[in-house]
């Protein structure tokens, strides 16, 4: 990863890092969004074994009441530039959250 963004508004230059053990607490003062990051670990795809690598937020979502999702709370997660490239692309126009993979059924 060469520059550090918000995977939530892409800012790049108002974070904030505070150490934590071996991991960095950043948080976005442009919209607040906190995730961690493991300075020392090279994310790598699954698929491409590529480290092109961008942050993505993503919904985790639970049913609230008859078959309405809600959202309730976000992680980040690292997308391949390569291999989803076209996910990226449509994050990248309102970067609203991912949602997951699967819903909820019940």
């Amino acid at each position: 990863m060469d520059e550090l963004e918000c995977p939530a508004c892409g800012e790049d230059d108002r974070l904030l890092g505070r150490p934590c053990g071996d991991l960095i607490d950043v948080t976005c003062e442009a919209c607040g969004q906190n995730w961690e990051r493991n300075p020392n670990a090279i994310a790598n795809c699954d698929r491409c074994d590529g480290d092109d690598m961008e942050g993505a937020v993503k919904a985790i979502v639970e049913k609230s009441r008859g078959s309405q999702l809600s959202i309730v709370a976000t992680q980040v997660v690292y997308l391949c530039r390569s291999c989803d490239a076209a996910i990226l692309a449509s994050y990248r126009v309102g970067r609203s959250p991912l949602m997951p993979d699967q819903l909820p059924t019940e």
